[in-house]
């Protein structure tokens, strides 16, 4: 019976989301509109269970690029009505479109001029009657045996919200960049850092010029300890890299002759490099590719600013 039960449950759940394709169109449209000229901030507002929709709503929006708060219509009608200032947008959500608390703040909406979009699944509700745009979220039945807690209606609230911040996150150009800005921390922050967050720099940086012997680049390579040393001209420029990969290779072809030789005889050209404006996970890619533990990290004049290593990405967990 509980598997029974739930089959049942997600079915329900499914179609109540299928229904709303066919019924995106102008409307949808419109709303993505009005949000998207928003000088403000999105107002989300909602009663019980679609308050619940509303705070997730309004932080997938805030988290996509669309500035955006939950207001309860309860509190803002005992005083919170100040957090809704001109240039906001309000978004509503009501299953039924006649919750009181609701209809109550749309007079203060109007006096803003601040546009009300609001989700219901009542079509001839009176608040879908005096939102500027009505967003259709009916569904054919609740998934509750008793018919009675909302789930399929909450459902259906919340993926149209979705639909809202990803049509939103789209059309302001929102980018994976734009992200890793607004989420530095946890999992998915460490998945967004920046190459410049987690590299090697300054002394830090094994640096050897094309003139040094390679008895004083082993010392380098080992004093450094990242398994390898850049190599760079005068001016601070990548002009090569000489490995422990480089160092074995060469000492098998020169043995102890190689200890005479200099780093421009001895290292590899035409190194593979990030900037640290690049997303970690970049390098990371990039590493696994060349089976390589380190990157040089240059700027734009191709000047070395830090080493990033395999190592640093295993500490912030990333890996």
């Amino acid at each position: 019976m509980p598997l029974v039960t739930a089959r049942r449950v997600l079915e329900i759940e499914a179609q109540a989301i299928r229904d709303l394709i066919p019924r995106l169109g102008e409307p949808f449209e419109s709303a993505v509109g009005l949000l998207f000229a928003c000088t403000g901030r999105v107002v989300v507002t909602g009663m019980g269970k679609s308050g619940l929709i509303g705070q997730k709503i309004s932080a997938t929006l805030s988290s996509t690029g669309t500035p955006s708060l939950y207001l309860h219509p309860a509190e803002a009608i005992h005083g919170d009505l100040g957090r809704i200032v001109k240039g906001d947008a309000v978004l509503a959500i009501s299953s039924s479109g006649e919750t009181e608390e609701i209809v109550a703040l749309t007079p203060t909406v109007r006096r803003l001029g601040s546009p009300l979009i609001a989700i219901t699944g009542a079509p001839r509700s009176g608040l879908a009657s005096i939102a500027d745009v009505h967003l259709d979220a009916s569904i054919r039945q609740e998934a509750c045996p008793l018919g009675l807690a909302p789930t399929a209606s909450t459902t259906a609230a919340l993926a149209l919200g979705d639909a809202l911040a990803m049509a939103l996150l789209e059309r302001r150009g929102f980018t994976v960049e734009d992200f890793a800005v607004l989420h530095p921390g946890g999992r998915l922050g460490r998945k967004l850092l920046r190459v410049g967050d987690v590299m090697h720099t300054g002394d830090e940086v094994p640096r050897v010029t094309p003139e040094t012997s390679m008895k004083d680049v082993l010392f380098e390579m080992t004093r450094k300890r990242l398994g390898m040393t850049t190599v760079v001209d005068g001016d601070g420029k990548l002009v090569g890299l000489i490995s422990d990969g480089d160092l074995r290779r060469q000492l098998e072809r020169h043995g102890y002759t190689l200890l005479d030789r200099t780093a421009a005889q001895s290292m590899t050209t035409g190194a593979v490099v990030i900037t640290r404006e690049q997303l970690a996970t970049a390098g990371l890619a990039v590493m696994e590719e060349r089976r390589i533990t380190s990157l040089p990290v240059v700027d734009g004049d191709q000047q070395v600013v830090g080493v990033l290593h395999l190592h640093d990405l295993w500490k912030t967990e990333m890996i």
